[in-house]
C-alpha cells in the first residue's frame, strides 16, 4: 500500500501541531490563534503542499448546484 503522505508532509503537519500546543500557531487571514486540532492539520498540509511535498489534492467542497443535481437524479 502506497503512502498518503511523504515524511516531509508529516514533520510539516507535526510542526503545526506542536505550534498550536505552545499556543503560537495563527490563522492566515485572521491571524487568529488556531485552537481546533483539525485546522492545525489543515494548516500543516497546506505549507507541505505549498513546499512541495507530496500530499494529495484537497477534497472539492460540494456547492449547492452540485447537490441539487445530484438530488435529482
Amino acid at each position: 500500500m502506497a503512502r498518503k503522505y511523504s515524511k516531509k508532509a508529516s514533520t510539516t503537519v507535526e510542526r503545526a501541531m506542536k505550534k498550536r500546543k505552545a499556543g503560537t500557531l495563527k490563522s492566515g487571514r485572521s491571524g487568529r490563534k488556531v485552537k481546533s486540532r483539525k485546522q492545525a492539520i489543515a494548516i500543516g498540509l497546506s505549507e507541505a503542499r505549498a513546499a512541495g511535498a507530496k500530499v494529495p489534492k484537497k477534497s472539492a467542497k460540494r456547492g449547492r448546484k452540485a447537490k441539487k443535481r445530484k438530488a435529482k437524479r
